[in-house]
């Protein structure tokens, strides 16, 4: 079938209500204010082949949007793709182009009675006192609003949650979902470098410290090597509890001092931190090299070692980012730091390469990524005072 005629037939089959949800789907494609014009399905098809994210010769990006909207049946008719194939497709890595992050909020749009939406007004502009909720406002136009106001984001989920959590708890647990993605990549990585693992989530500032404590106490003779991930808000030099409450990292690592922890004296103590270190956005600059080999050392800022960690040996921190900048969250995969972590443990352990060599690697991996939006960059932060060369062995 001809590729325009097959686009109309599909446009033509397409109600008002779906269309919304197209558009919404391809927010991070067509900004809001250029799809303010878009009245039909047409008209957004041409926006998208303007955008080259529709084209005869690939149509990933409108079989994925149908499949989302579950109009199985144009899929199937005129794009000759099954519901299986789709699964397929979209569970092979780098292949989804419409984010976690949209396709979290569409799933609860979908699922949010006429009652609940009502609530969901409600409690927003109780929670959010300069929101202004239109009655007429579908639960599209109030995530775009919340967006908008820069009170709701992929790493900006605590009111939505907060609602939601009042309204239905199913719809909460879609965002808990979504916001696994890095907590389990952590799992699966240090699971098969033989690690025990233990989970705690949405954890007080003061439970985190009681864990801490709890395993400051344990006995570990026979252990080799302790290492805490945190996952979290934070700002500089502290990170946030589910509660807004701050725990100071400085008093997270002593814990785990010779005198505070005996068991481990001796024994690397290790920490990754997956949090904001403030509000501004690092920015780049251009550089020219003679080579285009990495730099193989880490800078150990002293008084960041002061700041953080204790001031005695065989203690690592890893931070997602350097003192007052965000950190940033890949919509596909996870945050950029915890997934370059993970990424570069599972190909660099098994070549007996050590921690620090692998978290200069972490380093440049991340800070080659782009905020296209706000033009910003991420530098991942390791301090330390390990003596020796630390290997994780995979056998």
């Amino acid at each position: 079938m001809n590729f325009n005629k097959c686009l109309y037939n599909i446009g033509e089959q397409l109600g008002s209500d779906e269309l919304a949800s197209l558009k919404f789907l391809s927010l991070d494609y067509i900004p809001q204010k250029k799809q303010e014009p878009i009245k039909d399905a047409l008209m957004l098809f041409q926006r998208l082949q303007e955008k080259r994210m529709l084209e005869e010769s690939n149509l990933s990006f409108l079989k994925e949007l149908l499949f989302r909207i579950n109009r199985l049946d144009l899929l199937f008719k005129y794009l000759h793709t099954s519901r299986e194939e789709m699964e397929q497709e979209l569970q092979t890595p780098g292949r989804a182009q419409i984010s976690p992050y949209r396709v979290m909020l569409f799933q609860i749009s979908e699922d949010v009675t006429t009652s609940e939406l009502r609530c969901f007004k409600f409690l927003l502009s109780q929670e959010i006192s300069r929101c202004k909720v239109d009655d007429d406002m579908n639960l599209f136009d109030i995530f775009i609003e919340m967006e908008k106001r820069v009170i709701l984001g992929e790493n900006n989920l605590d009111i939505l949650k907060k609602i939601c959590d009042q309204i239905n708890k199913s719809l909460l647990k879609k965002i808990t979902d979504y916001e696994e993605l890095s907590r389990e990549a952590l799992s699966k990585t240090f699971s098969d470098l033989h690690f025990e693992i233990v989970n705690f989530k949405d954890s007080t500032a003061k439970t985190i410290c009681e864990v801490l404590e709890t395993y400051q106490k344990m006995d570990h003779n026979n252990k080799d090597c302790f290492i805490c991930c945190i996952l979290s808000h934070g700002d500089k030099g502290i990170i946030y509890g589910s509660d807004g409450q701050e725990a100071p990292i400085y008093e997270l690592t002593s814990y785990f001092t010779g005198s505070m922890c005996p068991s481990l004296a001796g024994k690397p103590k290790i920490f990754f931190i997956q949090a904001c270190q403030g509000e501004k956005y690092q920015k780049g600059i251009a550089v020219e090299t003679d080579s285009e080999q990495k730099e193989a050392y880490l800078e150990m800022d002293s008084s960041l070692q002061k700041r953080y960690i204790p001031d005695e040996a065989d203690f690592l921190l890893g931070m997602a980012t350097v003192n007052n900048c965000v950190s940033y969250r890949n919509p596909m995969e996870g945050t950029w730091y915890i997934q370059s972590l993970c990424q570069s443990l599972r190909e660099r352990c098994p070549k007996g390469e050590d921690i620090l060599t692998i978290l200069t690697d972490v380093n440049f991996e991340v800070s080659n990524k782009d905020d296209k939006k706000n033009m910003g960059k991420q530098m991942p932060q390791p301090t330390f005072t390990l003596r020796k060369k630390l290997i994780f062995p995979l056998n």
